[in-house]
């Protein structure tokens, strides 16, 4: 696989990466919650890399063939973001509440993390329709390793983007008790109109 493939695939795959969604809302949520950066990020990345992982190993066209599949992943999805968004409604982050909400344990954010990208169907087929298309079969690189190997890239931009996200979140809100409740339900109505959309989608189908 060439560098300027890898360059070009970089250059669509960031484009995705800095556009607001249910990640940078979590992220933004765990840096108002305190020390759990970090953690909540590396959830995040866990749910890119199993997607990656699946669509290198055909998993995810399989399932993006199987309607039923699909539809059961996009409503488990749906449900886990409207739950989390409903929680951030009802608790908002203060200001101050990042020492005593250590709260939560690292494990306990990094789960959610992995939920909130493992269970997001979009991620799936953003990387079932992008990832192969910068693969070249005549490669000495298998075609699954060079998924792996784009997957990566994907991976390393989200965590960098995430991570500054969720910092700079700590950094900014978290001495501003107002911003932070406003901020954080944002991040909650966010995921809430991203898990209404995803039902919506498949009404419409």
């Amino acid at each position: 696989m060439s560098f300027a493939m890898l360059a070009a695939f970089w250059g669509v795959s960031i484009l995705f990466v800095i556009t607001p969604g249910a990640d940078w809302a979590y992220a933004i949520s765990a840096g108002m919650r305190g020390k759990v950066v970090v953690p909540a990020v590396s959830g995040l990345i866990v749910g890119h890399l199993i997607a990656t992982l699946l669509v290198a190993a055909g998993v995810a066209a399989l399932l993006a063939r199987q309607p039923f599949a699909l539809t059961l992943l996009t409503v488990l999805g749906a449900a886990y973001l409207l739950w989390l968004g409903i929680g951030m409604l009802r608790h908002p982050a203060s200001a101050h509440a990042g020492e005593a909400m250590l709260s939560r344990s690292a494990l306990h954010w990094t789960l959610k993390g992995i939920c909130v990208s493992g269970l997001n169907p979009k991620v799936f087929l953003l990387f079932l329709a992008l990832l192969p298309q910068f693969t070249n079969p005549a490669a000495s690189w298998s075609v699954p390793v060079q998924i792996i190997m784009l997957g990566l890239v994907h991976i390393f931009s989200c965590s960098v983007v995430y991570l500054l996200v969720g910092f700079s979140a700590q950094k900014v809100l978290r001495t501003q008790a107002g911003a932070a409740r406003v901020v954080s339900r944002l991040s909650g109505i966010a995921m809430m109109v991203i898990a209404a959309l995803l039902l919506y989608e498949q009404i419409l189908r």
